[in-house]
């Protein structure tokens, strides 16, 4: 399978995920509230009075938007053929709607008559501004991505650098499981914040907390992209490609690649061992550099030996 159908396949299974989760929150938010909740939901607030002036039974209240979901779905998935806008509009999409729901159960909660519902504009203002931010950051990783993937690769198994030729070097590698277990502590923090925001229940932040690190501290250490330049080489984790390590070319001694396993590393992700540090994502081949000062630095990436030949070409050429 090549390196652009994997891509392919795994922004098709995001977007059913996404979508599939996107549809459960908004029709199961109302019903766990239903409890709580008048018959008839104000699901309307007019512009100039700010008050409700429209309303929806309770099971209308929980599909309708699920369905306007869904149409959503079909027309950005075939108007957008996966394509990178295609995943944007989703995200803002799905959040906008979730935030809407939020804000009506919310209003709506421990009223006995819907036209007691309270206002909804700081609520207005604040799911389309989350919205906003979501869509900027996928945006943001989508042209990273895209501005990598553009960049000239060393070819041949020559290192020689002609006077004046820059060469780039790029490989990425990603590990499903941890990108399951991220996004289930992402979903358990979730479901969390949604209950307490919309008033279901007060889920005290320590309860939720430990999943909220476990859910950043995986997905940063799920994905990496090495990169070698002229500069030397840099190291970005996670989807963003945040945080990033760079060790310059006149500070490498050497590089080499070399095959490990999470045996002898201590397991996967970010490892301390007696190898030195080892980002380990899957087993086998892994690009690893000597530095000047301090221990030895791996990263489990595909093409390791053509990435370690051009650092050490580079290296030559700033300590020459």
């Amino acid at each position: 399978m090549t390196e652009g159908t994997e891509r392919k396949r795994g922004v098709r299974w995001g977007v059913a995920v996404w979508a599939a989760v996107i549809t459960a929150v908004l029709i199961a938010l109302p019903w766990a509230a239903s409890g709580r909740l008048p018959e008839r939901l104000a699901t309307h607030w007019g512009a100039g009075s700010g008050g409700p002036d429209g309303s929806m039974p309770l099971w209308a209240a929980a599909f309708f938007p699920a369905v306007i979901w869904v149409v959503l779905v079909l027309l950005i998935v075939v108007l957008g053929r996966w394509r990178g806008g295609a995943t944007v509009g989703l995200l803002f999409g799905g959040v906008l709607l979730v935030g809407a729901q939020v804000s009506i159960v919310r209003a709506n909660l421990d009223h006995t008559d819907w036209r007691q519902a309270d206002s909804v504009s700081a609520w207005v203002v604040g799911m389309v501004a989350a919205a906003a931010v979501a869509g900027l950051v996928e945006w943001a990783v989508i042209r990273r991505g895209r501005a990598a993937t553009s960049r000239v690769v060393v070819s041949g198994p020559s290192m020689e650098i002609p006077a004046g030729a820059r060469f780039v070097w790029l490989s990425r590698t990603t590990n499903p499981w941890l990108h399951w277990i991220g996004a289930l502590a992402g979903l358990v923090v979730l479901a969390a914040v949604l209950a307490t925001v919309s008033g279901l229940v007060d889920v005290p932040w320590p309860f939720f907390a430990p999943f909220a690190v476990v859910c950043v501290a995986v997905l940063a250490c799920a994905s990496v992209q090495a990169r070698v330049t002229e500069k030397g080489l840099s190291v970005a984790f996670g989807p963003v490609g945040w945080p990033v390590r760079r060790w310059s070319a006149q500070d490498i001694a050497s590089a080499r690649a070399e095959s490990r396993t999470p045996g002898q590393v201590g397991g996967w992700g970010y490892r301390l061992s007696g190898l030195g540090t080892t980002v380990m994502l899957r087993s086998g081949e892994c690009l690893v550099i000597h530095p000047r000062r301090g221990s030895e630095f791996a990263v489990s990436v595909d093409d390791a030996e053509r990435g370690a030949a051009l650092l050490n070409a580079l290296s030559a050429q700033r300590t020459h």
